[in-house]
């Protein structure tokens, strides 16, 4: 065989090859999965299968997924607090019937004796629409609303968190309360329930956190708060951590959740989404939809952010104007505990302050240049609500003559930007290093201000 007709049937078996090879790289879905993603992956098969029908409120179908739940939260070292069958409840319908429904729910131990008996909610919505039966050439139909991404997703997020947690209850100070809300799609039944009839600590539950439609990709990840100021405090201190993914803080609800109810207790809540979606609510909503990788990425930030609220010293508060107060006490805060700290003509970094401000006005005192006196002063002062500098003092002496040269500058500060702390102005201190150096250059002596 010749070298051309050699390179032909080369490139003729490399056609022939294509079809086959992409065929088997379908087939190889998730094998590149981490344990953690194919552990998501599982759950949401398993939870959006058409032998589930769509999970409807009431249905077999719901009770399987109740049943699956509760197995992987006990498999997970979780300590179920509803029974085998789920804690059973029931919602008066229109003509007297009324639907079952349950929820599954179970708690991890905080590790902090006076934190302990105080409890943050991790839920997620169990139910979906079920099956809708339609005539189409005049045979009837089932359609399944399969629901993967809602919520077999936020599900499948929930029972991942659990075993994290559960996995080293040490890094948690609160005890973390996981909850499958049955009938959620009723008008948010079974959340009503767990709140009004089913739990008893209600007043010991510090924040919750609501898991619904997380499938469909980072890039739309957000997180909805109703607009709570400690709750937006944390999401933003949360922006200083490294993590994989961060989400936008929307004004905007994604979707009305479970997170409803906790509003009405007046618990602080926070709503984790990736928001609306084609086939929401459709029989295309199966598990060709869900991103798994964005899934894991967003399970990391939310378990790091389970973690910040389960350790703060105070709970978040409910009330705006009750958050506020909590910094309206006249109290100086340390510059970089602010959520905002103040600015310098749009500038944080007092390093800005200083070049463009203290070393364009400074001038070395001609007494300390003859005696030869050098040195760092280090001047501290407040920029008051209002943003004006006060009280500046030396924190550290070089001298008089560089202290006085050094606080004269500093006073004559135009204002600042006053730095804020969960949306409230506050008064904040701050240190700057003032140099003052003297050079010889060239067998001349001459005057320097380090800059």
């Amino acid at each position: 065989m010749t070298p051309m007709k050699r390179l032909a049937v080369y490139f003729l078996a490399l056609l022939l090859a294509l079809p086959a090879s992409a065929q088997f790289r379908s087939g190889l879905a998730g094998l590149d999965d981490s344990e953690t993603a194919r552990a998501m992956r599982e759950h949401v098969t398993t939870l959006s299968a058409a032998s589930l029908e769509g999970r409807k409120a009431g249905s077999e179908g719901e009770r399987e997924a109740a049943a699956y739940v509760d197995a992987q939260l006990r498999g997970y070292g979780v300590d179920l607090l509803s029974p085998r069958d789920g804690d059973l409840f029931g919602v008066a319908r229109e003509g007297g019937d009324t639907l079952r429904s349950r929820n599954v729910f179970g708690v991890v131990e905080g590790y902090d004796a006076k934190l302990r008996d105080r409890f943050i909610v991790v839920g997620a919505r169990l139910d979906n629409l079920g099956v809708n039966t339609m005539t189409v050439n005049g045979v009837p139909t089932d359609q399944i609303y399969y629901g993967a991404n809602g919520n077999a997703s936020g599900l499948a997020m929930m029972l991942e968190l659990a075993r994290m947690v559960a996995g080293k209850p040490h890094l948690f100070r609160r005890s973390i309360l996981f909850v499958a809300f049955g009938a959620s799609r009723e008008t948010f039944a079974g959340s009503w329930y767990f709140l009004n009839r089913s739990f008893a600590d209600t007043d010991r539950i510090d924040g919750m956190i609501n898991l619904d439609m997380l499938g469909t990709g980072s890039d739309s990840f957000c997180a909805y708060t109703g607009s709570n100021a400690d709750m937006d405090q944390l999401l933003r201190a949360m922006q200083g951590n490294l993590q994989p993914v961060y989400p936008a803080v929307t004004a905007a609800e994604p979707y009305p959740s479970d997170h409803r109810a906790f509003y009405a207790k007046e618990i602080p809540s926070v709503f984790f989404s990736t928001g609306a979606y084609p086939e929401h609510d459709t029989d295309r909503d199966t598990g060709g939809i869900i991103d798994y990788e964005s899934m894991e990425r967003e399970l990391e930030y939310i378990y790091a952010f389970t973690r910040t609220l389960a350790n703060a010293d105070q709970a978040p508060l409910f009330r705006s104007e009750e958050a506020a107060r909590k910094y309206d006490d006249g109290k100086t805060y340390d510059y970089y505990d602010c959520d905002q700290p103040p600015t310098f003509m749009g500038h944080a970094d007092p390093k800005y302050f200083l070049e463009r401000w203290v070393y364009q006005y400074l001038r070395y005192p001609q007494g300390a240049v003859e005696q030869g006196i050098q040195g760092r002063v280090i001047v501290n002062f407040v920029v008051d609500t209002d943003g004006k500098v006060v009280e500046a003092e030396i924190g550290r002496s070089a001298g008089m003559m560089l202290d006085e040269e050094a606080l004269r500058v500093v006073n004559a500060s135009p204002k600042w930007k006053p730095g804020k702390i969960r949306g409230r102005k506050v008064r904040a201190s701050i240190s700057i290093p003032v140099e003052f150096k003297l050079e010889k250059k060239s067998s001349r002596n001459t005057i320097g201000i380090k800059k």
